[in-house]
Formats: C-alpha cells, sequence, structure tokens
C-alpha cells in the first residue's frame, strides 16, 4: 500500500484561520493519513502563547507529526534569544508533538533554509547554508540504494517561480542542483503561501518542487487557505492532491 501524507505549512498561529485548521483536523481524523508534515511557519511570532496554541493543535490531530521550522518560528521580540539559541521554542514544540516518519515507501530528508541573520533587509526569505545543505546532501547519499522515494522538506522554495531570473532564496539553485544530483525525487515546501506543483531543471538535473498553500489569515495573491494530500510509492512515485479548504478535492 502507498504511503500517504497530508503536506500542510504556514499555519502561523496567532494569526491562523480557525475555520481551515477546523476543516483540516476533520480530514485527518476521517482519512487518518501516515503522516502529517508541517513545513515551518508554525507561528506568527514566535510568542510562546502561539506554541502553547501550536502544541494543543497538533496533539489533537492523533497523527504522526513530522515539523519543520520556518522564518516566524524564531523569536521577533527577544533578540538576544534569536542569536544565541533561534530554535529553542520550536524545539520544545517538536519534542511535544514532533515525529519521525516511518515508511516503507518514502523517506523524508530535512533542508534547513531559515537564518538567524542575513545581509539583506527583511530576514524573511531563504537562505540555504553550506552547513545544512552538507548534511542534506550527506543523508540522500546514505540513502542512494533505498529504493523508497525520497523528499526533501523545507520551508522556503529553493527557486523563484517559472525561472523568472529572480530567487529569493539566496544559495536557492546551488542547493536545488546538489539534491538533484544526490538522489532526491521531489523537495516540498511552504512560504509563498501559493500551492505549486512543477518540474525544474539546473545544469542538467531535474526535481520536482510541491509546494502548498496556508492555513492562516495571511493570504496571497488571492489564493484560499489549502494543504495537499501526497500520496507516495516506491521508485519515486508521487501522487499530489491539491485540497482547497472548502471545495471539493482536486
Amino acid at each position: 500500500m502507498a504511503t500517504r501524507l497530508f503536506h500542510i505549512s504556514d499555519v502561523h498561529f496567532g494569526v491562523e484561520d480557525r475555520s481551515a485548521l477546523d476543516a483540516v483536523a476533520a480530514a485527518i481524523a476521517e482519512e487518518q493519513p501516515d503522516a502529517v508534515v508541517c513545513t515551518g511557519d508554525l507561528t506568527q511570532r514566535a510568542k510562546h502563547r502561539e506554541y502553547a496554541a501550536a502544541a494543543d493543535w497538533f496533539a489533537s490531530l492523533n497523527a504522526p507529526t513530522v515539523l519543520q521550522a520556518g522564518n516566524h518560528d524564531m523569536p521577533y521580540y527577544n533578540m538576544w534569544e534569536r542569536f544565541t539559541d533561534p530554535y529553542r521554542r520550536y524545539r520544545r514544540l517538536n519534542a511535544k508533538v514532533g515525529a519521525e516518519l516511518q515508511s516503507e515507501d518514502v523517506v523524508l530528508v530535512p533542508l534547513v533554509t531559515t537564518v538567524r541573520v542575513q545581509p539583506r533587509f527583511p530576514w524573511s526569505d531563504g537562505f540555504v547554508r553550506q552547513r545544512p545543505l552538507d548534511r542534506t546532501v550527506r543523508m540522500l547519499r546514505e540513502l542512494a540504494d533505498d529504493p523508497r522515494t525520497k523528499i526533501v522538506m523545507c520551508h522556503h522554495p529553493l527557486l523563484g517561480p517559472e525561472d523568472s531570473g529572480t530567487n529569493a532564496t539566496i544559495g536557492g539553485d546551488d542547493a536545488f542542483t546538489a539534491i538533484a544530483a544526490a538522489g532526491a525525487d521531489a523537495v516540498i515546501s511552504g512560504h509563498v503561501h501559493t500551492p505549486f506543483d512543477e518540474m525544474r531543471v539546473r545544469n542538467g538535473h531535474s526535481l520536482r518542487m510541491i509546494g502548498v498553500g496556508t492555513l492562516s489569515t495571511r493570504l496571497r495573491h488571492g489564493a484560499p487557505p489549502s494543504y495537499k494530500v501526497l500520496t507516495c510509492e516506491k521508485g519515486g512515485v508521487i501522487g499530489v492532491e491539491k485540497r482547497v479548504v472548502g471545495d471539493s478535492p482536486t
């Protein structure tokens, strides 16, 4: 049997869309996916009460939950903590509700695209540093003989839209090329609040990019709240079903 993942992102507790969260929770309870994967921006301003609300909601899902931090998940108002231990609050949440995916069909490999500070402003867009990229590539290479589908999960899209020539993620082109060459089948992300599903190519290496929308009130480009259901089989097979909250599955 295939492995079914509910891919969500950008829930932004603090400005969350409660009706959208209720709809997703109901679908999870009814369909019982193998895991829920959230690719970051769990909170709006990384406040303790926002993390507490996130912990309560993810715990209520009664499903294995795989989490990734986003740029909104580092402290905004405590600069000392942001510079000395930016993921402390995220780690506490992950320790409470996070899990590792156990599947015979698919393996998830994390890639960190967030940094505490950048040589530009604002600090919200992606930045792939060499050490996290090396770690991800090493994990992929260790899976070289593994027949499972290999999905890299990160918060920021690695490439800009439609090869427009601009890429908001610093180091994204190099990261895309490296993980594609290392055997990744797809990379899933959030951040832009707009769903997409594209096969992209860099330096002769192709990789599927799958992005998901938001479950918050922070809508962009007219895209409503949405999430995706990924049906994964061995050998790089990934079925993608986009679900707009309130609409029938597409």
